[in-house]
């Protein structure tokens, strides 16, 4: 794998871990508050979220990156 591609794949983990991490977090304690089995359920939609969300980042990301720079004049 070519230092572009494994970087891009790291950054898509990586992304994705942080972003994913934070979104369940807000949106489980949104639905279900501070209950009993909040970490349960915040970890039960943090995995599901992540195998879908790493992917979606991986293939996308560099389609936002082109957008971004049409959208500012600047090559993407």
């Amino acid at each position: 794998m070519n230092p572009q591609k494994k970087f891009h794949f790291v950054f898509s983990l990586v992304m994705g871990a942080m972003m994913i991490f934070l979104m369940t977090l807000v949106i489980t304690f949104v639905n279900v508050g501070l209950s009993e089995n909040f970490v349960r359920l915040w970890m039960k939609a943090f995995g599901i979220a992540y195998v879908v969300g790493v992917p979606v980042i991986f293939f996308l990301a560099p389609v936002a990156r082109k957008m971004t720079g049409r959208l500012l004049g600047v090559p993407g």
